[in-house]
């Protein structure tokens, strides 16, 4: 490449736009006027390491850091002998390990929660879904039959909790909720999960220096651990959530920086896990606190969310979300938020500074995460309500500190809590539901398969690009689409999760969508709530005619703007599910080709599923549609096949 072709290129990286979302552009106009940094701005002054980017550099021990490249890289090894397959693989194990016990630490707090208040040790908690509690139970072998529901309900998390520390027999629990096939499968590979925390703690120990070395061996264990997340901590974590706070059925809502009001005190909760926010919820809606926020001078008390807690409480509450995770620098910036509510994941240690720039109040919750200079009112969940109460009394004291606001207009209306147990319903009625009418739909043609977008924001790549153009793209290929976490939030701050997208949608999947009264796009929920995905797919399975495993099923997932390791963890317990995963953005393990080869190939041959990496967005849409047809040429189903009006003579002769 010439200099000048090479200046041309680098130009125009840096002229590459910030976000398609207008109020972030907006917001980010106003930041800049007043030369405040957010993290769109960050990116571009700290240029990410281009050894350690692509997987060349070790730096687990004081020997080095090793950095295995210039001439012959490839034949390099560290200080200690370790080659790029090694490192790479290390590094995998270690981003796995570290998001599933993110993950799965969520749904050990679900569980001791539904513990205590079995115990009647909790304050202002109960039992929303006592049916779905005798469901999880009679999957976790616990009795059910003439039995009190907080006596169920204690044996069900101690049977979650004994998931966690490895006091479970042959393996996870919910192991059994996969397939036969699969299961068989991982038990012959020696994949089932022992418990979470002994995976988590192996995989630490393994990639200390000087022990697991063998990248096969190494990745085996990435597949392992990502289980206990996926059939583990994230499913139990989702349905213990579920059982306490409802499990969600649709309801109609809005998207983006545009719900925040100006004449109400505007709170946000933002983090990941939802006792805190349920009760943060119930405080707000207290006729008492209303009153006393209009003492304040305010109109009343706006609760909108950030990230994955705003999926919790958009599924069950219809609370508005105020954006993805690129949105909580521009939320402070709008001079709205009275308080921002964090706990643990995803919370930006620039809150801090910037929420002292303006009048927000910063509160930090959780025991495991402070922040230096937010205010910090530790979460008991012995006194939940009186906590939530008190945080939520500091919001309202703030309003009336409020400068200048200037609150983007844009917002997009959306419908959310699209839990499976509702899709069941949702296809088949209250006494005939069914997975039937999709399998039918798939093998017919009319839909062609599905695919699951979800994941993070990641300001190295424009935020929302991806996740909307490939889901716009996807459903005009009659390819039906389900969401999570930050990619649902995209979706739905611009219009994609109404069932008006259904005049966007291929013939096919319009026709389905009409006819069942859904949208092409479906919002389930939080990142922990992948979980229901494995589940929607494994009762696929079960209802005969696609095969006889997950990795028989045209699907696949893609994450186009991931940047940690939760995602990582879950793109790779997608993989060991038999599914075809597709990150965006960089593969972090780029140099090291024979993990690389392991990741795609390699596991492809061994559980069914493959892990990729692929920046381009059109390129990934060849990539997935492409999977989609090879999967229905293997099952038959890919001619189309001529639909005929069945008389009552051809229906007797059947």
């Amino acid at each position: 490449m010439s200099d000048s072709a090479e200046k041309k290129s680098k130009k125009k990286k840096e002229e590459r736009p910030k976000s398609i979302d207008q109020a972030a552009l907006e917001m980010l106009e106003i930041a800049a006027e007043e030369g405040i940094g957010t993290v769109f701005s960050r990116v571009d002054e700290m240029k990410a390491c281009p050894i350690g980017a692509a997987g060349s550099c070790c730096q687990l021990c004081a020997m080095g850091p090793c950095r295995l490249v210039g001439k012959g890289a490839e034949e390099k090894t560290g200080i200690c002998g370790a080659t790029h397959g090694t490192i790479g693989s290390r590094f995998i194990v270690r981003a796995v390990a570290a998001g599933v016990a993110a993950h799965s630490d969520h749904g050990r707090d679900i569980a001791r929660t539904l513990l205590a208040l079995s115990k009647g040790e909790v304050q202002g908690y109960e039992i929303k879904d006592p049916e779905k509690l005798n469901r999880v139970a009679e999957m976790l072998g616990v009795e059910t039959e003439g039995r009190e529901i907080m006596e169920i309900a204690g044996d069900v998390a101690r049977k979650a909790l004994d998931n966690f520390n490895g006091v479970v027999e042959d393996g996870l629990s919910y192991v059994a909720r996969a397939p036969e096939k699969r299961q068989e499968l991982w038990r012959k590979l020696g994949l089932v999960p022992r418990g979470v925390d002994r995976e988590v703690v192996e995989s630490m120990h393994r990639t200390h220096v000087g022990v697991d070395q063998d990248v096969e061996h190494l990745l085996d264990q990435a597949l392992r651990t990502s289980l206990s997340d996926g059939w583990g901590g994230a499913m139990l974590a989702t349905d213990l959530s579920d059982v306490l706070f409802g499990t969600p059925k649709p309801l109609v809502s809005e998207a983006n920086l545009g719900v925040l009001k100006e004449d109400e005190v505007n709170i946000l909760v933002h983090g990941h896990e939802p006792t805190l926010s349920e009760m943060i919820v119930a405080a707000a809606q207290k006729p008492e606190m209303i009153e006393y926020a209009k003492s304040k001078g305010a109109k009343g008390i706006n609760l909108a969310g950030i990230c994955c807690t705003a999926n919790e409480v958009l599924m069950r509450h219809g609370i508005s979300p105020a954006g993805n995770f690129l949105h909580q620098e521009l939320a402070i910036i709008t001079g709205s938020v009275d308080a921002m509510i964090v706990d643990v994941q995803c919370v930006l240690q620039a809150l801090s500074p910037l929420a002292q720039k303006y009048h927000t109040k910063l509160i930090t919750t959780s025991p495991k995460a402070k922040i230096p200079g937010a205010v910090h009112v530790e979460f008991d969940e012995q006194r939940a309500m009186e906590i939530a109460e008190e945080i939520v009394r500091m919001g309202v004291d703030n309003y009336e500190n409020r400068g200048e606001v200037r609150i983007p207009s844009q917002k997009g209306d959306l419908v959310a809590g699209f839990s499976h147990e509702y899709i069941n319903y949702m296809l088949g009625g209250r006494y005939r539901a069914s997975f039937r009418p999709l399998n039918d739909n798939i093998i017919n043609g009319r839909i062609q398969g599905a695919v699951a977008i979800v994941g993070c924001n990641n300001p190295r790549v424009t935020q929302d690009a991806g996740i909307v153009y490939l889901t716009r793209e996807l459903i005009k290929r009659d390819v039906l689409v389900v969401q999570t976490g930050c990619a649902a939030h995209a979706s739905g701050k611009h219009g994609l999760l109404m069932p008006e997208m259904m005049e966007e949608a291929g013939d096919g999947l319009r026709e389905v969508c009409e006819a069942v009264g859904m949208p092409p796009v479906l919002h389930l929920g939080s990142c922990v709530d992948n979980s229901r995905i494995l589940t929607v797919l494994s009762q696929v399975v079960e209802e005969g005619g696609l095969g006889e495993d997950i990795s028989d099923l045209p699907v696949a997932a893609i994450c186009p703007e991931y940047y940690c390791e939760k995602a990582l963890a879950i793109g790779t317990y997608a993989a060991a599910s038999g599914v075809y995963v597709v990150f965006g953005v960089r593969n972090p393990v780029e140099d090291c080709k024979e993990v690389v080869e392991m990741m795609s190939n390699g596991w492809e041959e061994k559980v069914g599923g493959q892990l990729l990496f692929e920046p381009d967005y059109e390129k990934v849409l060849e990539m997935v549609t492409g999977r989609i047809q090879e999967k229905r040429v293997a099952l038959g189903i890919h001619e189309e096949k001529e639909r005929v009006l069945m008389d009552m003579a051809a229906r007797r002769e059947l």
